[in-house]
């Protein structure tokens, strides 16, 4: 049979022919400012990534076996929460997380003990031995849910070895979240490592530790810094374990890592794929064999929006995507009105189904390391475990993770990240689909089972990135009326239609509506409308041709009608005539929108 090579007759296209002809397009512009990104650990991403040869895949989940989709039972009465298990099991589930109200990830629900009662009720008619996989979410009230577990199962007849249960395991979580750890780390990893040692003598597989990033994902840390806290938690848990007394072997066993997988595709895909690199690194430098560690992915909780919330199902339809290349053996993907509060059986079916047709119908599983001799994610394959390292070795040297949470050290420099997120998202460098961008005042609200608590607050709390933009929204639909601004468009549609675009998204964004027109036919029917209208705000919209000819006039009238006047677009030049004129404020890509919308609202008479 022939091989056919497409385009073989054209000659190869090289790096230098490439970028000789961006350079003509820049036309002098500095190509590092223009066109290499960074991520918020400082990691260039490059326009163009050329093809890894010879690269040599991540070692991952064994075989070809597909990933389990596991399914969050968050609701906190067993015979409800009994109800959800079966309809996700029959529903396509082949794995649970048993989510309590004292977990460091509970976000505001889950089981609330984990009683013998709870439990047998929470687990009626599931059949433990048919391949069911459990990941036990736990905190300090519900440590013991595993040992409960097994003890349900043994009364059915069942082995402690036939139970496919990770027990989730996570006192370092509790330390950084603030949960209360039963005691100080010294005197707990012996009492943490006594018990490992009892479930592993009476059968259990494990594995028993979670080494949790999700915490730190969900604070608003970078990647690295999410990499590094899970290595150091899994190196404290390999010390302890072995002084406990097992064997380095078992005690690499014994621990499983948890990662969130956010909509930025290619660093969740690279990240998992540090993961098991960095991983590998521990193993070595403990003279250990290399065994791909047990790893779990959540969709994660920091993209999620309870503005326009359909917008999740495409971020947890990404993340998904992005958690399967990376190579998780477990992935739980979370209902897309989860930030609202308890999610219903639709919201819980649609998360279901994201991760079937991604494995039964796109085939994800099949495919070893598909990301592999991948320019681009080789390139941030490498850097997140370079920084994740040094980030990792700073942390030891300050005499380890439980060290570093008590002096604060690792706290701050996650804070830092989430400072710095929180000016690309004011700024919006960072845009949120739905929320600061083309968002939508008038959307129907979206059913859930019960509205999600407050979460709390200290340096690990969960944070969303569209927490500040839904706190404008919220406040701007309690008003009696909804605040509005006035869009004086000048010119032809032509001229305005970009403009106002951009100023009817930038400030619905914070709830003020901006309802859109056609224009106007003179300087006095724009008065009128406006006057009509109803709104204290009135934005000028146009070219900056126009602006040259009409803005001045437009103000002064606009101005003299009461209107507070913003401009969309730099004033330039012409801000000294604009501001004489009556324009107060300007609104252009990369200002404040945080404040200047905060700024608008009290303008409009929003308290």
């Amino acid at each position: 049979m022939s091989t056919l090579s497409l385009a073989s007759e054209f000659p190869a296209a090289t790096h230098d022919q490439w970028r000789k002809l961006v350079d003509g397009v820049l036309k002098g512009a500095d190509f590092d400012k223009r066109l290499v990104s960074r991520t918020y650990d400082g990691i260039a991403i490059a326009p163009l990534g050329a093809r890894v040869p010879c690269a040599v895949p991540v070692s991952r989940r064994k075989g070809a076996a597909p990933w389990l989709i596991a399914q969050r039972i968050d609701l906190p009465e067993a015979r409800q929460a009994n109800a959800q298990v079966l309809d996700d099991l029959m529903g396509g589930a082949s794995a649970l997380t048993l989510v309590f109200a004292d977990s460091p990830a509970a976000n505001g629900s889950g089981l609330k003990d984990a009683s013998r009662e709870t439990l047998t009720k929470a687990l009626a008619e599931v059949h433990l031995d048919m391949g069911v996989a459990l990941d036990l979410d736990i905190g300090r009230t519900s440590k013991d849910a595993g040992a409960v577990i097994g003890e349900i199962a043994r009364q059915k007849g069942l082995t402690p070895g036939q139970l496919t249960m990770s027990f989730g395991y996570n006192p370092i979580g509790m330390i950084a979240a603030g949960r209360g750890a039963p005691a100080e780390w010294a005197a707990l990893a012996p009492m943490v490592a006594s018990m490992v040692g009892e479930h592993i003598a009476a059968g259990f597989t494990g594995p028993f530790m979670a080494a949790d990033g999700r915490l730190v994902h969900a604070a608003g840390g970078s990647e690295a810094q999410e990499l590094a806290y899970v290595l150091a938690c899994g190196v404290a848990y390999l010390r302890a374990l072995e002084a406990g007394g097992l064997s380095l072997e078992a005690a690499r066993d014994a621990i499983y890592v948890r990662l969130a997988s956010d909509a930025d595709q290619f660093q969740s895909i690279a990240k998992l794929r540090a993961l098991r690199k960095l991983w590998a690194r521990v193993e070595a430098a403990c003279g250990l064999p290399p065994k791909p560690v047990h790893l779990v992915a959540e969709t994660a909780w920091r993209m999620l929006s309870r503005n326009d919330p359909h917008v999740n199902i495409l971020r947890n339809s990404v993340a998904v995507f992005a958690a399967a290349v990376g190579g998780a053996d477990v992935i739980s993907s979370l209902p897309f009105t989860a930030a609202l509060g308890l999610p219903d059986a639709a919201a819980r079916r649609l998360a279901r189904n994201t991760q079937v047709v991604l494995a039964e119908e796109s085939n994800l599983f099949r495919m070893a390391d598909p990301a592999a001799g991948a320019g681009a994610v080789e390139a941030l394959t490498d850097g997140l475990l370079e920084a994740a390292w040094a980030l990792f070795q700073g942390i030891e040297t300050a005499g380890g993770i439980v060290a570093a949470l008590e002096s604060g050290s690792f706290s701050d420099t996650v804070a830092a990240t989430r400072a710095a997120r929180l000016r690309a998202i004011s700024t919006r460098k960072d845009p949120i689909t739905g929320v600061s961008e083309f968002p939508n005042v008038a959307e129907a609200p979206v059913a859930v089972l019960a509205p999600l608590p407050a979460l709390g607050t200290g340096p690990f709390a969960p944070w969303r990135l569209a927490e500040p933009y839904e706190a404008l929204r919220d406040r701007a639909a309690q008003t009696a009326q909804r605040p509005v601004v006035f869009l004086a468009n000048l010119g032809t549609v032509a001229d305005f239609t970009a403009r106002t675009i951009f100023a009817k998204n930038f400030f619905e964004a914070g709830g003020i509506a901006a309802p859109t027109n056609n224009g106007f036919a003179s300087l006095e029917a724009m008065v009128a409308a406006f006057k009509t209208s109803g709104a204290r705000l009135a934005c000028l919209c146009s070219t900056d041709a126009i602006y040259a000819t009409e803005a001045e006039a437009a103000a002064r009238a606009l101005a003299d009608a009461g209107a507070v006047l913003y401009l969309a677009g730099r004033p330039g030049e012409m801000e000294r005539i604009l501001k004489t004129a009556g324009v107060t404020r300007f609104v252009f890509a990369g200002c404040d929108v945080i404040e200047t919308l905060s700024e608008a609202q009290k303008l409009a008479g929003v308290s």
